[in-house]
């Protein structure tokens, strides 16, 4: 999306920054993985798909992602953007009768991160975003049925179970975003920081040199 391709988001542990070509490599290497492509419905791609993948969706309206980073790597301008990545977070605008519906998607890929409040946190954040930038009043997640942690992480977040498919064995959980959720969001994400995503990788570079 391209709302976002400039939009650096920091947070208290994580940064989200916009997913450019330089992130593919590392992102193809996570979803060689069996277990993440069975937790987030995705087909192995090619190297090359997965360059085209990025592309457009940096393109495509109805999608908006950023990487995850680690704050504290990101800090380190002695350390490459790439090697700081997490995971990722979407947003997909899966009605293209109301605008307002957004499906929500975090993928924390790196072991180590998981079950540390990570996902909580970028969630939130997303969420943020996507209600004061892109108009959401109604958000959705959908997750596989044995995919018990993350099930457990949103309804932790107010989101409620509205179904269940057992035939792609899924479950699906929805907020609706009204006055309360939004004094919930302000308030819960008083410290995130919206900066010029460029500028801050010129920062970095200048501090090495």
């Amino acid at each position: 999306m391209k709302i976002n391709e400039n939009t650096l988001l920091e947070g208290h542990r994580v940064v989200l920054v916009p997913y450019n070509a330089q992130h593919v490599p590392r992102y193809h290497e996570w979803m060689k993985s069996p277990e993440l492509q069975q937790l987030t419905a995705s087909e192995p791609l090619t190297l090359d798909q997965e360059y085209n993948m990025q592309q457009s969706w940096r393109e495509d309206n109805d999608k908006c992602t950023f990487i995850i980073l680690d704050k504290q790597q990101w800090a380190d301008p002695s350390v490459v953007e790439e090697q700081c990545m997490v995971g990722d977070v979407n947003i997909f605008l899966t009605d293209p009768t109301d605008p307002s519906l957004a499906e929500l998607e975090v993928m924390i890929a790196e072991p180590s991160y998981r079950g540390k409040g990570i996902g909580k946190e970028v969630t939130r954040m997303m969420m943020f975003y996507g209600v004061s930038k892109l108009g959401v009043k109604r958000f959705q997640a959908k997750i596989g049925l044995d995919n018990e942690v993350s099930v457990s992480m949103f309804k932790k977040l107010r989101f409620k179970e509205v179904s269940v498919c057992q035939v792609f064995k899924e479950v699906t959980l929805e907020m609706a975003v009204d006055e309360a959720v939004r004094t919930w969001l302000s308030d819960d994400v008083t410290l995130v920081k919206e900066k010029d995503y460029r500028e801050s990788c010129n920062s970095r570079q200048q501090l090495v040199l």
